[in-house]
Order: structure tokens, then C-alpha cells, then sequence
């Protein structure tokens, strides 16, 4: 999963994506201090991995990872190749989900790039842009479609489609607020609009405000208002405060985190939403050379999640062989579940859950 930290210039984008890759990005009190997009690799933080851990005694420990892109600021004008915008552009489009960082805090240390605290301004400003580059995508996608429906009528279909994206687009909404039916998808899978994207806004906080209660935040009950009118998540982070967690060790971090009366820092609060958003779950493999998470799609069959850990599982798929996470732990080992009938031989057609272990049959 790749996921791209947007947001206009001094919002705190580079300083959250220091804190929760620890990537040494360089931060800096003025605009376009990313240029080239940084790219950090995080673990996916999953206890029941350890838990397996100490039940196997493995030689390796492979948790899922997210890639985290901090992409450079974007300017208005950014669509007509203003400031990065090309650039911008182009290394949004390979991302699977934005995390647009909205600044919800005032310091008058902090030079905001528009002179003053507006989230709703600011996410205009990106969203905007981003509308006016899928627009000329779609002017160019629908030329092409209407040339060719003069020899293939199926094309009409796909024109409706298209038009239907556009009119929504002209009137400020977003791809995403489009609701089409599974056909309707199926006809453009081919025309990627980044207003498609799934976003989480990530309402940059000031460090006091999670103890003093965060709704009190009126910029970040806007924000969450503006996310819900679209359909998209919306999560309160500090960018200092993950930044000062990003130093602790693992005791003292959690503490750290008590004396703020929070009970897991932001990256691990957003990796969760981003898992959510995405519609994403992770399966589990043990044994005594490797405990290892995989990240799939939640209604992924048995054939398909095995052609994660190679093709040739998926393509001399057998049967699987699965027990549920909770069910294992609770016997202690493998054989116990196995005697108590909790290991179940499952087919193609079984559909994966989270937590699931499972053991692969398989023969080409």
C-alpha cells in the first residue's frame, strides 16, 4: 500500500512524515522545501504477530508494511503547471489513497502560505486543482470515446459515464462523491481521476488539544464536517506530538502517550483508517522460519491471497488450511486447535478473513 502525504506548503506535512518514517526528510519553515517526493517504508504495528512469535519461535518476524510519499507543496495554478505542479501531479497519480494534511492550528511563528488559518481554504485549494487536472482528463477520454462509438455503439455507454463524472467535477465535487454502480465502474476502469482517490484529511492539531478535548478544535470540527459531505476519513494529529514520540523508546512512549490521554500514537491511529478507507485486511502465515502478515483485500478468495506469497500457490491452489487468530492463542499451539476441530480445510471459494492463519495445499 502506498499512501501520499499532500498539503499545501507549511501545513506540517514534512515534519508528520519525518516522525512516522523517521525517513530524516528535511523540514524547513518555508514553501517547496520538498521537491522530489521522499519515500518512507513503516511496519504495520500488529501485537498478534509478536503473539505468534512467541508461540513459534521463528527465525524471522515480516509484519505488513505501508509506504508513506511525502509529495511537494502545491499552489494554486498547480493543474497549469504552477509552482511543482506538474510534478505534483505526476507523482500523485501512482499513490493508492492521499492523506491530505490540513493545518488546524495558529502560530504566528509559523508563516502560513496564504497569511492565515483556513482549513477549508486550504482544501479548496488542493481539491481544485486536482478537479481541474481530472477535467482535462476527462475531456481528452471522452474525445476518444465519441470517435470511436461512430464504429462501436457500446461506446455510448461509456460517453453517459464519463459525462456524468464531468458535470459533478464543473459544479467543485469531487470523483469520489460520484456514486456509479459496479457496470458503471467496470466501463471506465481505464480513466484515472485523481478526485477518485481515497482520502484521509489529516487535521493537523496543536499538542494541547487532544487533553484539552479535541472537538473544542473549531478548525478541525470544520474539517470534519467537509469530510463527511464527501465521504472521505478525517483523523486529529499532531505532527509535534509524533514527532516527539518518534524518539522514544517503546516504554517511554507509552507513557508518553498516558500523560497525553491518548492510547496509540497517530501513525498507528492512521494506518488503521488508511486500512479502513482502503477496504484492506491482513492474513497470517507461522511457523518456526517465519511469522509473517499479508496485506489483502477484504473479500480476497482463498487462490487469490495465496497468489500473494507466490503465483504458484494461486495457480496449484489446493485447499487451505485456517484457523482463526483468537481460536489459536486460545489453545496455545496448532495441534490443540487441530483436536478441538478448529482448523478448517477450506476451498476456492472461501473468502478470507482477518487474523486468519492459514497453511497453503497447493501442487503444479
Amino acid at each position: 500500500m502506498k499512501l501520499g502525504i499532500v498539503g499545501l506548503p507549511n501545513v506540517g506535512k514534512s515534519t508528520l512524515f519525518n516522525a512516522i518514517t523517521k525517513a530524516g526528510a528535511e523540514s524547513a519553515n518555508y514553501p517547496f522545501c520538498t521537491i522530489e517526493p521522499n519515500i518512507g517504508v513503516v511496519a504495520v504495528p500488529d501485537e498478534r504477530l509478536n503473539k505468534l512469535a512467541e508461540m513459534y519461535n521463528p527465525q524471522k518476524i515480516t509484519p505488513a508494511i505501508i509506504e508513506f510519499v511525502d509529495i511537494a507543496g502545491l499552489v494554486k495554478g498547480a493543474s497549469k503547471g504552477e509552482g511543482l505542479g506538474n510534478r505534483f501531479l505526476s507523482h500523485i497519480r501512482e499513490v493508492d489513497a492521499i492523506i491530505h494534511v490540513v493545518r488546524c492550528f495558529e502560530d504566528s511563528n509559523i508563516i502560513h502560505v496564504d497569511g492565515n488559518v483556513d482549513p477549508l481554504r486550504d482544501i479548496e485549494t488542493i481539491n481544485f486543482e486536482l478537479i481541474f487536472a481530472d477535467l482535462e482528463t476527462l475531456e481528452k477520454r471522452i474525445d476518444r470515446a465519441v470517435k470511436a462509438s461512430k464504429g462501436d455503439k457500446t461506446q455510448l455507454a461509456v460517453i453517459e459515464v464519463l459525462n456524468k463524472l464531468k458535470s459533478a467535477l464543473e459544479q467543485g465535487r469531487s470523483a469520489r462523491s460520484v456514486e456509479l454502480t459496479e457496470d458503471e465502474k467496470e466501463l471506465i476502469t481505464d480513466c484515472i481521476l485523481l478526485t477518485n482517490k481515497p482520502v484521509i484529511y489529516a487535521a493537523n492539531v496543536a499538542e494541547d488539544d487532544f487533553s484539552k478535548g479535541i472537538d473544542n478544535n473549531k478548525f478541525y470540527n470544520s474539517v470534519k464536517d467537509f469530510a463527511a459531505g464527501e465521504n472521505s476519513g478525517v483523523l486529529p494529529i499532531s505532527a509535534r506530538i509524533e514527532d516527539e514520540i518518534s524518539e522514544l523508546d517503546d516504554d517511554d512512549k507509552k507513557v508518553f502517550l498516558e500523560d497525553m490521554g491518548l492510547k496509540e500514537s497517530g501513525l498507528d491511529r492512521l494506518i488503521k483508517a488508511s486500512y479502513f478507507l482502503l477496504g484492506l485486511i491482513s492474513y497470517l502465515t507461522a511457523g518456526e522460519p517465519e511469522v509473517r502478515a499479508w496485506t489483502i483485500t477484504n473479500g480476497t478468495k482463498a487462490p487469490q491471497a495465496a497468489g500473494k506469497i507466490h503465483s504458484d500457490f494461486e495457480r496449484g491452489f489446493i485447499r487451505a488450511e485456517v484457523v482463526a487468530y483468537d481460536d489459536l492463542i486460545e489453545c496455545g499451539s496448532m495441534s490443540a486447535a487441530k483436536e478441538k476441530g478448529l482448523v478448517r480445510s477450506e476451498g476456492k471459494e472461501y473468502v478470507m478473513k482477518d487474523g486468519d492463519i492459514v497453511l497453503f495445499r497447493f501442487n503444479v
